[in-house]
């Protein structure tokens, strides 16, 4: 029984690059390319009408640049994931891209090698990150994408989990064995650390957490 072919959308402001990855996902007999885009713009409108199941996306481009085209890509489509390109190394480059919703980032120069088990891993639902930006990506990982709730003290934590059960300070305060200013003391902590504003904001936080259900 033949597997479903993967769909693929190739996004480059260059024919000639273009032309080249054709050829090579082309001749994959697991693979087939459904659209071409010369930018951002139509990236994202050819997305829309073709949903691929995996784009594979220049970084730099006129009038729409890859991560912006990325953002909306997968925000219109979750189903198709995105395969960034690009020439940088640059963490910068690398983390705005993730952030943006790529499941994975390939180093032009290593196409040759890395495309094709590039493309599958991301069809697949995996990621993929070209061995040359791996470490530059978990050093920077390390310092920058930190888990918000990291920021909050274990005592902290458990000051929000109770205020997104709906416990009152005082309550918290008996609780914990705490004074009510402390508690109070807490919560405006963890809303700074957090940059929420509401107690509606910090159960939502908490419910997106998982802290609660």
């Amino acid at each position: 029984m033949m597997s479903k072919k993967t769909r693929i959308l190739l996004v480059d402001d260059h024919a000639v690059v273009r032309q080249g990855f054709r050829m090579i996902l082309g001749a994959q007999a697991d693979m087939e390319i459904v659209g071409e885009a010369g930018n951002g713009r139509e990236a994202v409108t050819m997305s829309e009408q073709l949903k691929p199941d995996v784009v594979v996306m220049d970084v730099a481009m006129p009038e729409l640049n890859g991560i912006e085209a990325t953002r909306r890509v997968t925000e219109a489509n979750p189903h198709t994931r995105v395969l960034a390109l690009s020439m940088h190394k640059d963490s910068v480059y690398v983390r705005e891209i993730l952030r943006a919703g790529a499941r994975g980032y390939l180093l032009k120069d290593s196409i040759d090698v890395d495309l094709l088990a590039a493309v599958r891993a991301v069809a697949k639902g995996e990621g993929y990150l070209s061995p040359g930006v791996s470490d530059t990506v978990l050093s920077d990982y390390r310092k920058h994408v930190t888990d918000p709730l990291d920021l909050l003290s274990s005592r902290e934590r458990e000051v929000l989990q109770l205020i997104a059960e709906g416990k009152t300070n005082k309550d918290i305060a008996t609780l914990l064995n705490l004074s009510v200013y402390t508690v109070d003391a807490h919560r405006g902590r963890i809303m700074e650390k957090l940059n929420l504003h509401s107690t509606s904001e910090l159960v939502r936080f908490a419910v997106r957490k998982g802290l609660i259900d």
